[in-house]
């Protein structure tokens, strides 16, 4: 499966008195290299959610974003504590009878007292679990639209590869007519110029001739790179890398096939296929 290194995933997860906001970017880039910007309450939580995307991703320039919107709480929201209250209470009239000339707690001390006033503060443990669980789904989702992208990316690429397929079986029959051609002009042409040489010397540099021009080991290596290429599209490892290298050595043998040609035919072949090289080079920039 072809991954493209460009993806975005946003997400919002709705707490009981906040919410989360999740934004995930990724561009293209020859390693995995993460961005975080995270809201201040969230910054502790950075190692883990590193950890989270590091083990789904390989390459590529990550920019993780997260808000976290507190909600103001509503009068609904806040409760008493009916126990804590009734234990106050009880302890203020035992009080009282030590103490009868001090005040009475009010209303007021009562509703300071810790625990009185129940809160929907979230505990840190809680928001960090709802972090990983957005976290993860963000990556999913990023997942799934860099999969997309990567699919239109193997189209292309396969479509290249079919025009380089069809360029090789076109000059593939060429060549032993080409070779024989270009001998034969090249025999008259000695024959005119030195007409009292060996002819066996002739025959033994023709020979020799022919075989820096044949290039039939150039395509025999175009098509099993173009073969290999394939295969890394169809499997389910990071291919970019792999297929960087391929570019290479595709381009190195439509060089070759260059240097070699000694007709306008295989010379036209040549630039059309490192054309379509470059092409491909282009897109596989984009995948993982």
């Amino acid at each position: 499966m072809t991954f493209s290194m460009t993806g975005f995933a946003a997400l919002e997860q709705p707490l009981e008195n906040a919410t989360l906001l999740l934004e995930l970017r990724a561009v293209n880039s020859r390693y995995l290299d993460l961005h975080f910007k995270l809201d201040e309450n969230l910054r502790s939580l950075e190692p883990t959610i590193r950890e989270l995307i590091g083990a789904q991703l390989s390459r590529g320039k990550i920019e993780c974003k997260i808000n976290l919107i507190q909600r103001a709480q509503s009068s609904q929201s806040m409760q008493l504590d009916e126990n804590l209250m009734q234990q106050l209470a009880a302890m203020g009239v035992q009080a009282q009878l030590h103490f009868p000339h001090s005040s009475p707690m009010s209303v007021a001390d009562v509703l300071r007292w810790p625990g009185v006033v129940l809160s929907n503060v979230l505990s840190h443990e809680t928001l960090a679990e709802d972090v990983k669980k957005l976290v993860g789904q963000g990556l999913h989702d990023l997942n799934a639209s860099r999969e997309r992208e990567g699919e239109k990316l193997k189209v292309l690429i396969l479509d290249r590869l079919s025009q380089i397929e069809l360029l090789v079986e076109k000059v593939k029959p060429l060549l032993p007519a080409l070779s024989k051609e270009y001998q034969e002009k090249l025999v008259n042409k000695l024959q005119d110029s030195l007409k009292n040489i060996d002819q066996e010397r002739i025959a033994q540099e023709l020979v020799l001739f022919a075989q820096r021009i044949d290039v039939d080991e150039e395509l025999t290596r175009l098509t099993a790179h173009v073969s290999e290429v394939k295969r890394i599209l169809n499997s389910n490892a990071p291919a970019g890398k792999r297929l960087d290298f391929l570019m290479q050595e595709l381009n190195r043998e439509a060089n070759t096939l260059g240097s070699k040609s000694v007709s306008v035919q295989t010379t036209q072949v040549s630039m059309e296929l490192k054309v379509l090289i470059e092409q491909m080079r282009e897109q596989i920039q984009n995948v993982e």
